[in-house]
Formats: C-alpha cells, structure tokens, sequence
C-alpha cells in the first residue's frame, strides 16, 4: 500500500471514529434526558387525577418545552458535528476541539436548566396534595442512576 492510500485511509477512519463517537454521545445525553422525565409523565398524567383546566395547562407548558428541548438538541448534534470535524482534522485536543466540547456543554447545560423550570412550571398547576407525589416522583428520578 502506498504511503499516500495509508495516509487516505487513516484520514477516513479517524472521521468515522470521530462521528461515531459524537453521534454516541449526544444519542446517549439525549436519550438520559428523556428517561428521567418518563416516570414524572406517567403520574401526571395517569395518577394524579388532574382536572380539565390542569390538563390543558400542562399541555401547554409540555408543547413549549418540547420546541425548547428541540432546539437545544439540535444545538447538542451540531456541537457534535463540529467536534467531529475537529478531531477528525486536528487529531489532538485544540482550542477548536475544546470550543466543540464548550459548546455541547453550553446546550447541555441550556437543556437541563429548561427541563428544571419545566417541572416547576408544571409543578405551580397542581394542588397542594398532587405536589406530594409529584415531589416524591421528582426526587426519586433524580436520584436514580442512569441506565
């Protein structure tokens, strides 16, 4: 094989290294972000009784979370698209690698300070007595380890 193939291939096997990797990433975040709210969502909407009026609100505070989490998951592959393109040129941690990571964390950090005034949002609709085992529910997702 010559020295310029040997080059080629090892220039495409670092790319798809590199965007495998950012794609396993942001897949694996995004899918621990959506985890953790499964068991909040099943009591809300099966346990808790809600009324009319508590449905339609949450409702509401569901969609416009929904459009917010999104965007910051698009962030969140964009930032992996970018740290792919620099391993995969760079092959060393640089200043446009670290800038990658700042952003995915930057959106990571967006998507879980959203998801925290999601739950108080829809928290604020509940009587006092639904708080209880929203509360409970809350606590008890957020202490459980990620599978």
């Amino acid at each position: 094989m010559s020295m310029a193939r040997a080059i080629l291939l090892t220039l495409v096997l670092s790319l798809a290294a590199a965007g495998l990797a950012a794609w396993g990433g942001a897949t694996y975040a995004m899918h621990q972000a959506r985890a953790a709210q499964e068991p909040l969502h099943a009591v809300l909407h099966e346990e808790l009784e809600l009324s009319p009026d508590q449905s339609a609100k949450i409702e509401g505070l569901e969609a416009a979370y929904a459009q917010r989490r999104g965007a910051l998951e698009a962030q969140m592959r964009q930032a992996n698209v970018e740290l792919a393109g620099a391993l995969s040129q760079d092959h060393a941690y640089t200043p446009r690698v670290q800038q990658a990571v700042d952003h995915f964390h930057a959106a990571m950090g967006e998507l879980q300070k959203q998801t925290i005034l999601h739950v108080l949002a829809m928290r604020a609709v509940l009587t006092p007595a639904q708080t209880e085992v929203f509360d409970r529910t809350v606590a008890k997702a957020l202490v459980q380890s990620p599978a």
